[in-house]
């Protein structure tokens, strides 16, 4: 997997400026940084969960296995059942 120039807006408020990044494969990739630096918001644009949120905008590329998870023909529920998050607090 790998993310290209990508940015993420919630509304106005820029959280993720050109972001560039490539997890090598079958390898583990730990993001370490402070509260609010915005790990998590990076993790949800990994599966797409970001696009559950109202006024969230999003440029730039997250390739898995060589295919751009943003292109229009790409099924955000596809995306989420491949690539999976473990919450830290879980929702009964």
């Amino acid at each position: 997997m790998e993310v290209r120039d990508l940015s993420l807006w919630y509304g106005k408020k820029q959280a993720l400026t050109n972001v560039n990044l490539a997890f090598p494969k079958n390898k583990v990739t730990a993001l370490i940084g402070p509260s609010g630096c915005g790990k998590s918001t990076l993790l949800r644009c990994l599966n797409r969960m970001n696009d559950l949120i109202d006024g969230v905008s999003i440029k730039g590329e997250a390739t898995y296995h060589g295919a751009n998870i943003y292109a229009r023909d790409v099924d955000p529920v596809e995306v989420r059942r491949r690539i999976g998050m473990v919450f830290q607090k879980p929702n009964p």
